[in-house]
Order: structure tokens, then sequence, then C-alpha cells
């Protein structure tokens, strides 16, 4: 026995000898496999990371160094200018402009996502209103400003229908060439995105809420004043806010609607930089770092707005 255990031992040394670097191989192809499962997520973060460098933070950083950097050195003459009187006008009517038309955007959108998820709403209107939102969300530019001039221009298939029932818009003041008529036209897209913002916010109102304010007595104006509101109200302000935002900065359609006839800064910033008369690109970037400012604000303003509401919800 002594014997055949010796002559064994050997064997199952020369055995474990052979599996033992197959143990390391496999425990080293798994450690890459997991080192590259890693990585992959972070190379895409990486892609993203240069993306915004590029084409977010490294234009801005040259508008900024245009704006206070001359020919001679730092100056703030670029970024003084911007309180004279055309500029300032520019500033007022794009901020009018973004304010009314997310206002507009933001109550019809939100009115028509909560009639249309009611539960006596049919089922067809909401995959209507939602099918149309989607569209309508992403048309803008100049087919929207075409499609609003063959509407509501002054020779428009609408505005001639109202003439014959003795209706006359232009001549009750409104004009399509306007401001008012510019938060008219953006409302086609304007209340549609909202719609598509506010919808999951509405949808994640429990019903058990309703009751439980029902059961309490309370009426339909206090449940949206303390629940409903209170709930909804970062939604709300992140929907207006991306409004205003794609108000502010619209460019395609004013030009094409009013042919920068109506001072806004993103048609200045287009007359400065390519104009037949001036060329001037530091007022150019000059303009478009106060408009950086003024997003900035609005963000403060979000920020400290949303924190107090969140505040309020506890």
């Amino acid at each position: 026995m002594s014997e055949l255990s010796a002559t064994v031992k050997p064997q199952g040394n020369r055995l474990g000898g052979a599996q033992a670097p197959r143990a390391a191989n496999s425990a080293g192809s798994g450690g890459l496999s997991a080192f590259a499962g890693r990585m992959v997520p972070w190379f895409f973060v990486g892609i993203f990371l240069l993306f915004v460098l590029a084409f977010l933070i490294a234009p801005t950083i040259v508008l900024v160094v245009q704006t206070f950097i001359g020919d001679h050195g730092f100056t703030l003459s670029y970024f003084t200018g911007l309180w004279d009187y055309q500029y300032r006008v520019a500033f007022e009517n794009s901020i009018i402009l973004g304010i009314s038309s997310a206002f507009v955007g933001l109550i019809g959108g939100f009115f028509l996502a909560y009639a249309s998820l009611q539960p006596g709403a049919p089922a067809f209107l909401r995959s209507i209103v939602t099918s149309f939102s989607a569209v309508a969300a992403n048309f803008a530019g100049v087919p929207l400003a075409f499609a609003f001039i063959s509407t509501l221009g002054s020779l428009g298939f609408v505005t001639i229908l109202l003439k014959d029932i003795g209706i006359n818009i232009y001549a009750m003041g409104f004009s399509l060439y306007s401001l008012t008529g510019l938060t008219v036209t953006f409302a086609y897209f304007q209340i549609p995105l909202m719609l598509i913002i506010i919808t999951p916010a509405i949808q994640g109102l429990r019903a058990q809420w309703r009751e439980a304010s029902d059961g309490l007595g309370a009426t339909s104006f206090q449940y949206w004043r303390f629940v409903g509101l209170p709930i909804l109200m970062p939604s709300l302000l992140g929907g207006f806010l991306l409004l205003f935002g794609s108000a502010f900065s619209a460019y395609a359609t004013p030009y094409a609607l009013t042919d920068g006839n109506i001072a806004l800064v993103t048609i200045d910033i287009s007359n400065v930089l390519s104009g037949n008369v001036m060329s001037d690109p530091q007022v150019g970037a000059a303009l478009s770092t106060g408009m950086i400012l003024v997003m900035v604000v609005v963000l403060i303003i979000y920020s400290l707005v949303t924190r107090y509401v969140a505040r309020w919800r506890r």
C-alpha cells in the first residue's frame, strides 16, 4: 500500500501542475474581459466629453476672448457696447419673445396634455395628439414661416376667409410680422413640445392622491394648489426654461418671417458677422456672450426656484 500511494502521489502532483496554468490563464482572461467591460462605457463617455469640449466649451471660450480682447489688448468697449440703444432693444425683444411664447406653450401644452390624459378621453385622441406633437415639435425654420405666411399673412387663406365674414384681423391691429405674430407662430411648435415634456409628469400623479384629497373634503382648486402643482412644478419650470431658450435663440423662423425687420439678438449677430455694410466679429462675439449671460441668469433663477419648490414639497 505504501508503494502504491507513493506511485499515485507523483501522478497527482503532475496532474495538478498541468491544471494550474489553465486556471491562471482563465483567471487572467476573465480579468481582461472584466476590465474591458468596465472601460467600454468610459470610452463612450470620453467621446461625449470631447464632443462637449469641441462644440460647447471651446466656442464659448473663443467668444469670451473675442469679447474682451481687442487689437490693443484687454478692453470692455465691445461688452459695454451692448447697452447701445440698437442692441438693448434687440435683447428686450428677444426676452419678450422668449417669455411670451414660452408662457403660451406652457399653458397650451399643459391643458392639452391634461385633457388628453383624462380617463374619459378616447384612446385614439391621445394617440393622435402624441403623434402630432412629436412631428410639430420639430417643425420650425423657413418651412414654418412659409406655412404661416400662406395661412395668416396679409394674403393668407385664413385671413381672406375671415375678411369674407367681416373680420379683418390686420385692421384690428394684428400683424404676423410683429412680436405678436412671432409668438403665434412659435406656439405651433412650443405647445407640442411642452405637451411632450409634461405628459410623463402628469401621468405620474397618482389617483390615490386625488381620492385622498376628495375624502378629506378638499376642492379641486385646493388639490391642485397643495398637491398637484407642487409635484408638477419642477417639470413645469424645466419645460418653461426649455421653451424660453428655444424662442430666445431662434433665428431662421424670425428672419424668414419678418425679413429681419424686427430687432432680435440672433438677427443682429447675423448682421454684424455677414452684413454687406458692416462686419465686426467682435461685436457678434459680445452679443453671443450677452445671450449666454441671459441664459446663465435664467438657469440660476430656475435652480433657486426648484430648490424652493423641493423644500415646499417636503
